[in-house]
């Protein structure tokens, strides 16, 4: 018998080792290498077999249009670019207990009441959790095959006598194939389990969805050629001590990457949120210092979001800084450059930033909003009613334009806004918003004056 050659694998980075070493050499991460048999290496080519002629075709061949699945629950459509597209594999991923299983669930219900045959496999739990969490979501009667299975050679023999079009996998950590000898949830097992379901489901025209552990750096766990082997990557985001959930996008070939939809964790399940802009600004006092309200886009969609900002007196050598819902690293900036550009000294003061409603900014276009609130609360003055703002802020001081400026002011002119701070020659806002004041801010320098 020919003894099988040991390989050791790291969990985090899936790079292959001749022994096994406390740290991996690829990654530098510590106890994460594991001995698997039989998965991870290569074989050698073999000498003298050519392989076949590749067929090449024209880019201006005809294409089909894509056709979509409506799930009816227009923030999930949205997110996915328009609907669900059969045959494509979509991975989602969240921190445990942020409602990924209650959104498949409730997308599931949807698409087998729609006439579509779903199957929702769950490793994680009893074929009895899933109806009890049905009742409680009042979906108990639509008619969504369930079962509690791990193998994954259990699944496609089942599959064959009755294909499905909707499969859902809950979660693609626990599934494994009996083929690839090492433990559900390593590299080998997740990549080799991935890589069946997703061509099985290719070469059926099935649509596919894989739920994904996550690190504690809030990445899905397992090989990162996870994220590439599938056609859409969707993050379910959300604070704890907050009802509402975030769905974004990182990746998508079928449609827009970076769009969200936005729910509201309740009793019954998730519920849609048509409207984020008055969610994410509802909860505002008034006239305070310390806040302003940033235009931002998330993909094609405008969203109006509230950025609390305070500053305060430190004891301390190093003054705390801290920052929910930003980048760090951008607020070092935006201080830096409030500090030698703006003559606003804030080495002694202790800064805490916030984004209202758990939200999670990522453009530059919140710099000046930022910005903004920190004047504001360091000067103890509100910014003037009704006032929106955005725009890039450079090293140098001055403020850049941004894109979806028009977009940006319609959302906010929906909602009762009417001025607007915001970047010199911003391209086509003068002649879009002839109810809005706006008020120009070249440099950094200037946005003192535009307090009340």
């Amino acid at each position: 018998m020919v003894q099988r050659k040991k390989n050791f694998v790291c969990q985090e980075c899936g790079a292959s080792h001749t022994k096994w070493s406390g740290q991996c050499t690829a990654c530098g991460s510590w106890n994460t290498i594991v001995e698997e048999l039989g998965g991870g290496g290569f074989s050698k080519v073999s000498e003298g077999k050519s392989g076949a002629a590749i067929a090449f075709e024209s880019l201006a061949d005809d294409v089909p249009d894509i056709a979509r699945i409506h799930t009816n629950i227009a923030e999930f459509d949205r997110v996915l670019g328009g609907g669900l597209v059969a045959g494509s594999a979509i991975l989602i991923g969240g921190d445990p207990g942020i409602g990924k299983s209650t959104l498949l669930l409730q997308v599931a219900a949807t698409l087998a009441k729609n006439t579509q045959r779903v199957a929702y496999i769950t490793g994680e739990e009893s074929a009895d959790q899933v109806r009890l969490r049905a009742r409680r979501l009042s979906l108990d009667k639509a008619p969504v095959d369930i079962a509690a299975a791990t193998s994954v050679d259990d699944m496609l023999a089942s599959f064959k006598k009755s294909p499905p079009q909707v499969i859902i996998i809950d979660s693609i950590q626990t599934m494994f194939l009996s083929a690839i000898e090492s433990a559900p949830g390593t590299v080998s097992q997740v990549r080799g389990a991935a890589h069946e379901l997703i061509s099985y489901a290719k070469a059926n025209r099935i649509s596919l969805f894989l739920v994904g552990h996550v690190t504690k750096e809030g990445q899905i766990a397992g090989p990162k050629v996870l994220e590439h082997m599938v056609d859409t990557v969707l993050y379910f985001e959300g604070e704890r001590g907050h009802p509402f959930r975030i769905l974004r996008a990182v990746k998508n070939r079928f449609g827009g990457a970076n769009e969200i939809g936005v729910f509201e964790m309740a009793d019954k399940g998730l519920s849609e949120v048509p409207n984020p802009s008055s969610l994410f600004i509802s909860g505002k006092a008034g006239q305070v210092s310390g806040s302003a309200i940033f235009a931002g886009m998330e993909g094609s969609r405008p969203v109006l979001v509230e950025i609390q900002a305070l500053v305060s007196p430190s004891p301390m050598a190093m003054p705390r800084r801290a920052v929910v819902g930003w980048d760090g690293n951008r607020l070092a900036m935006v201080l830096a450059v409030l500090g030698a550009r703006a003559g606003i000294n804030l080495a002694d003061k202790e800064v805490y930033l916030n984004v209202a409603g758990g939200l999670r900014i990522n453009e530059p276009a919140a710099d000046l909003a930022v910005a903004a609130a920190i004047v504001s609360s360091l000067a103890g003055v509100a910014l003037p009613q009704e006032t929106v703002v955005f725009g890039e802020i450079g090293l140098s001081g001055e403020i850049r334009p941004v894109g979806h400026g028009v977009a940006r002011l319609k959302e906010a002119e929906k909602l009762g806004f009417s001025r607007a701070l915001v970047p010199p020659a911003q391209k086509g806002l003068s002649a879009s918003s002839k109810n809005f004041i706006l008020q120009e801010i070249r440099y950094i320098k200037e946005l003192k004056n535009s307090l009340a």
